[in-house]
């Protein structure tokens, strides 16, 4: 007799992901169902490629030197799922436009930036924003704009310090006590900081184990 495996018996990142949705507006999102967490950070700081990595599929987020490409909600969830009412998928990750800058006119930068926050404050399956902040710069004061929605609106988030490859291994141990000193104080920061390299992989499972907790939470 040959046994079947069903989605749920493999690896949460170790099968393929797929694109389900982009969400230009809030009434667009897709319904309420599994536990979302989302991606947040500067323009160009690396979020679509961190996706990459993390699951494993080098074209399914798309990455861009251009900041300001990533213009709405893009939602990725491990396919093998009917969408049928029993049979969701585990979760989804969710790209979210970079701020800080974008070659597009101010109104449509304000309609963007609209959007996220909007998104932030009202998603009630949302269990954490990833708040990733590029390793070679640290944290800028837009970043730290983004903090306080996050404490105000009471959404738990956790830094990523990325591209760690681009400076020297001996300064990411400092750069992480130096970021964390810096949300010490902030009610809904999660207090780790996670160093990660798309390019070289590093942090990438200290990551999908953060994510499978904050989902379970």
């Amino acid at each position: 007799m040959t046994e079947t495996t069903s989605p749920d018996d493999k690896p949460l990142f170790g099968r393929p992901w797929i694109f389900i949705r982009g969400v230009p507006a809030m009434k667009f999102l897709p319904p309420e169902g599994p536990a979302e967490v989302a991606f947040a950070g500067r323009s160009n700081v690396g979020k679509s490629s961190l996706i990459n990595a993390l699951v494993g599929h080098k074209g399914l987020a798309r990455t861009s030197n251009t900041p300001g490409r990533t213009q709405e909600l893009n939602y990725f969830v491990p396919d093998g799922f009917s969408g049928a009412e029993g049979d969701l998928p585990p979760m989804a990750l969710v790209d979210m436009p970079g701020y800080g800058y974008a070659q597009a006119p101010k109104e449509q930068v304000d309609n963007w930036t609209k959007l996220v926050f909007d998104y932030l404050r009202g998603r009630s399956t949302l269990k954490r924003v990833y708040v990733l902040i590029d390793s070679r710069h640290g944290v800028k004061p837009n970043d730290e704009e983004v903090f306080a929605l996050l404490d105000k609106a009471a959404v738990s988030y956790q830094l990523v310090l990325t591209k760690t490859d681009k400076i020297k291994d001996a300064g990411v141990p400092r750069l992480v006590e130096e970021t964390l000193l810096k949300i010490k104080k902030r009610p809904a920061a999660y207090p780790e900081v996670l160093a990660t390299s798309s390019e070289k992989g590093r942090g990438l499972d200290s990551l999908r184990s953060a994510i499978i907790t904050a989902i379970q939470r």
